[in-house]
């Protein structure tokens, strides 16, 4: 098995290729790199591109964050950084209740989004969470009435999904 703290700590090197050849590593551990959930969120926003793609790859293999990650996650879910968003977005909902208290930020995300994916993935997340975030139905009731097709729709999952 991979040092995961060691591959985590690369992550943040100097150089692209170490963090890449390190998110790489992390996609290749699969759930077993669970550990590094935020520093994978965080290398969404790097600039180099194979950092992007491989960290955006182990990301898909990951299952939900360790429960310690949850408030990280939840400010990542609300930076600008849409493809860092995204993926803390999509972490909080792979957390289902135990991200409750992310609904708050998943709900701003819902309508203040610059990009369509977020706010999607934000209203899918709330349904994950269910009935702990019954405080986000004013917004997705909101995202319900939208003109996109796919939010009305999963925003009207969602709150079948917290009981509204």
């Amino acid at each position: 098995m991979p040092d995961i703290a060691a591959l985590t700590a690369a992550l943040a090197a100097d150089v692209p290729a170490t963090r890449a050849e390190a998110a790489e590593t992390l996609c290749r551990a699969g759930t077993d790199a669970v550990a590094a959930a935020v520093p994978l969120v965080k290398a969404c926003g790097d600039a180099d591109d194979q950092v992007r793609e491989w960290a955006v790859a182990a990301l898909e293999e990951l299952g939900p964050p360790p429960a310690a990650a949850i408030s990280e996650l939840t400010a990542l879910a609300g930076g600008a950084h849409q493809l860092v968003a995204y993926w803390a977005t999509t972490l909080l909902g792979r957390s289902g209740k135990a991200a409750a208290a992310a609904t708050p930020t998943l709900a701003k995300s819902l309508e203040s989004a610059g990009d369509p994916a977020v706010a999607e993935r934000a209203a899918w997340a709330l349904g994950k969470i269910g009935p702990a975030a019954a405080a986000a139905k004013p917004a997705l009731e909101r995202s319900a009435a939208a003109s996109s097709p796919r939010l009305s729709r999963l925003a009207q999952e969602a709150l079948t999904a917290i009981g509204g």
